[in-house]
């Protein structure tokens, strides 16, 4: 039943985030709002839900190792699974001199979240700080999008639905991820009790994975149609989001203590496949995250997970 409770978040979560992003782009086309703020905010925030609702719940229900480790994880995941599986399909070009800015600005915030994880636990100030980081964050995004012209602040999406559906699909996605959230945490947390593992293994491993699956799917079919422009910005940018918009907006509401062995196991792992990837993108012209990069980061992905639950018994 557990396993049950489990698959069935998941495929919830997933349904969910999917509904949220459909029916958010199109009330968005209702209020004539731009492409750049959809694919700025409400994209980000849509294809980001489930981490966030699933991270709140834990923390409120009283499991912080998920909530911590769930955002974590799927960091891990996003660069050694998602990239690397996607480069072994097509290796992935990176364009873009911008891309460097913002994997400093990953890179600055996770070493800040390390800085405010050294008293074991993220509380409502730390929230705050990462909250605000996150709109300016945001503001830029837009600001640079504006100055390259990418797209046009006047130019707005027509809507796909009218607006009860447009409504509807909202309303529907937010209890898809409020009860698949709900069940994803209770089936994790008693699979861990049973098995005899620690919640925050499950959390960074199974739950991190579950939650990547969307983003996984999408880069993958990304990679199959050889459209990869901007993945690798999508990435970093998505972690980014997770640790200064799912930790901040849920340290706010609850404060999450930490594991001790996230300060001395997870968070080096997280912030060495960053680096990793840093040196993977260093060549400002014609750098590619190539067949054997993306091998090498798989592996280093499977290597983690067989460490993580090595190191992690109760």
């Amino acid at each position: 039943m557990d396993v049950l409770f489990l698959l069935l978040g998941l495929v919830l979560l997933a349904l969910a985030g999917d509904f949220l992003v459909r029916g958010s782009v199109s009330l968005a086309g209702h209020f004539k709002v731009s492409k750049l703020v959809i694919g700025v905010v409400l994209v980000s925030f849509g294809t980001s839900a489930p981490e966030l609702v699933v991270s709140l719940d834990a923390a409120i229900g009283g499991h912080p190792d998920i909530a911590i480790g769930n955002v974590i994880g799927s960091n891990i995941a996003n660069i050694a699974l998602v990239l690397g599986l996607t480069a072994i399909i097509l290796p992935v070009k990176v364009k873009k001199r911008a891309i460097h800015f913002d994997w400093s600005i990953m890179m600055l915030v996770s070493l800040l979240f390390y800085i405010f994880c050294l008293n074991l636990t993220l509380q409502f100030i730390e929230g705050l700080i990462f909250v605000v980081i996150l709109g300016a964050f945001i503001f830029r995004s837009i600001h640079k999008s504006r100055k390259e012209k990418l797209q046009s602040l006047e130019e707005s999406i027509p809507p796909k639905h009218n607006m009860f559906v447009s409504i509807l699909l909202v309303s529907i996605s937010a209890l898809g991820l409020i009860y698949g959230a709900e069940f994803l945490v209770r089936g994790a947390s008693n699979i861990a009790l049973k098995l005899g593992v620690e919640e925050r293994i499950i959390s960074v491993t199974v739950i991190a994975l579950g939650t990547s699956l969307p983003e996984l799917a999408t880069s993958v079919a990304a990679a199959l149609r050889k459209e990869l422009d901007i993945f690798i910005g999508n990435i970093i940018g998505s972690n980014i989001f997770n640790i200064l918009a799912i930790l901040g907006i849920t340290s706010m509401v609850k404060s999450i203590d930490i594991h001790p062995m996230v300060l001395k196991f997870d968070f080096f792992w997280m912030l060495g496949i960053a680096l990793l990837l840093f040196l993977f993108i260093l060549p400002i012209r014609k750098a590619v995250v190539t067949r054997w990069k993306g091998l090498i980061f798989v592996s280093i992905y499977l290597l983690y997970i067989y460490l993580a639950f090595s190191t992690g018994q109760i």
